[in-house]
């Protein structure tokens, strides 16, 4: 079923409004109302609307002006002006700001009817239109890091430099940062992009499995496998090899990884040959592996080989400007992939997942909108499209122009995010570069609650 076509009338004469809001519902649109500028911007922070019709004239403002309001809080949304006095100025002054059309009163249905329906048959061309330019730009592109918040520009910046090195590489990140992605970027940057590029679970059980597609094995070495294989060490050849968590490889199977690194040599199980290795290793854990060490879980000397260039992938909430560039081609990835028509999500949509705390990071937010995709009736995905569980995550952002009142929001949320990750305050306080007493009186302040 097609989601109803939003329209919001903002009007201050009562009888104009009331009978503007009569004949569109009955047309089946969803309508709402207001009197006022004030009344107008209250209820287009609650919801998205994909056309609003406002007076030029309002009791505490100007429609022109509001206008631009009103697309500062959803550029999606569609403005149509009602005037009095049709003049060549008032036109081209509404046209300038941005409003797609104009209406004189009084106002004939049948004229409002026809320049509605034209208006959303241009928003559908223009949606599609825009998703199709962005598929075409990404198709060749293949995997790409999306993306451009200071802190994943850092991340970009670390890895471009070791990229052209063949140095081993260790990422560290929470799981669901997509630090198998940041690998093949490093790989495709790299001297040796054009070789091949094999990524391993080191959680794979049991070790014999393991060990074999790592170094390989001879001829019935390996249950169900009659056959010699070769490991990824040796397929590779000067490409990249992968490996995942590599804090749950097995002691002995580390000891073997390590000669392979220090020795650029492997021996398949079973076999009494070695091989030249010239593999390049990036290898990635969400463990701390010093810790690991300290508890004689990890080896010390493959730890001191693997940690030389150490690289952090920042979680989700930790680069939260980024959330519409993932959700714009996420949305376009699994449309792509099921065929649907679904372009984008509304603003409102965009608020509530900037305001998630994505425990679960992009794996979680792929998956959620992977659903949203699946459920959706509509061009955009809506917050009912969402998973339920995922509606009320986290505090939502505050959608204000008042400057004080936002910085005071994201102050409460980053020092609520530092105590989280720090619970001793006085360690808390040097990583905010405050004081401790200073650290108490802001959380007093902003009304932060500890538990």
């Amino acid at each position: 079923m097609r989601a109803l076509r939003s329209v919001l009338i903002v009007e201050d004469e009562e009888i104009i409004r009331t009978s503007l809001r009569e004949f569109l519902s009955e047309e089946g649109y969803d309508v709402a109302v207001a009197g006022t500028v004030a009344a107008a911007l209250q209820v287009a922070r609650q919801r998205d609307f994909h056309v609003a019709i406002c007076d030029v004239q309002l009791p505490d403002g100007d429609g022109v002006q509001l206008l631009r309001r009103l697309q500062q809080l959803n550029p999606g949304t569609s403005v149509m002006i009602i005037t009095a006095y049709a003049t060549v100025e008032n036109a081209v002054e509404a046209f300038k700001s941005g409003a797609f059309d104009y209406l004189v009163k009084p106002v004939i249905f049948d004229d409002l009817a026809n320049k509605l329906n034209r208006l959303f048959q241009y928003r559908e061309l223009y949606l599609e239109n825009q998703a199709l330019r962005r598929e075409l730009g990404r198709r060749d592109n293949g995997d790409e890091i999306i993306g451009s918040s200071k802190a994943i520009q850092e991340v970009q910046d670390a890895i471009r430099k070791v990229a052209v090195t063949r140095a081993n590489v260790l990422l560290v990140g929470e799981s669901g940062t997509g630090k198998e992605l940041f690998a093949r970027m490093i790989h495709k940057w790299g001297p040796r992009s054009g070789e091949r590029f094999f990524a391993a679970n080191c959680a794979t059980r049991p070790t014999e499995m393991l060990e074999s597609q790592l170094f390989g094995a001879q001829a019935g070495m390996v249950a169900g496998s009659p056959a010699a294989q070769d490991g990824l060490l040796r397929l590779v050849g000067e490409g990249t090899v992968f490996l995942d968590e590599v804090s749950q490889l097995p002691l002995a199977t580390q000891a073997k990884l390590l000669r392979a690194i220090e020795y650029q040599e492997a021996l398949p199980l079973g076999g009494s040959e070695p091989y030249k290795v010239s593999a390049r290793i990036i290898a990635a854990t969400t463990r701390d592996l010093q810790r690991e060490v300290a508890d004689a879980r990890f080896d010390e000397a493959l730890f001191y080989r693997l940690d030389g260039v150490k690289i952090r992938i920042p979680p989700l909430r930790e680069r939260l400007d980024d959330v519409p560039e993932l959700v714009e081609f996420l949305i376009s990835k699994h449309s792509r992939a099921m065929g649907q028509r679904v372009t984008g999500a509304t603003s409102e949509t965009i608020r509530l997942l900037m305001s998630a705390q994505w425990k679960g990071n992009i794996r979680q937010l792929d998956n959620a909108l992977e659903r949203a995709v699946m459920m959706c009736d509509s061009p955009q995905i809506r917050p009912q499209d969402l998973p339920a569980d995922l509606i009320g995550m986290g505090q939502p952002l505050p959608d204000t122009d008042d400057l004080r009142s936002a910085l005071r929001h994201y102050e409460r949320l980053h020092i609520k995010r530092v105590l989280r990750q720090c619970p001793d305050k006085r360690e808390a306080a040097k990583r905010l570069k405050l004081g401790l007493s200073s650290l108490y009186r802001k959380i007093e302040e902003l009304g932060i609650d500890l538990e």
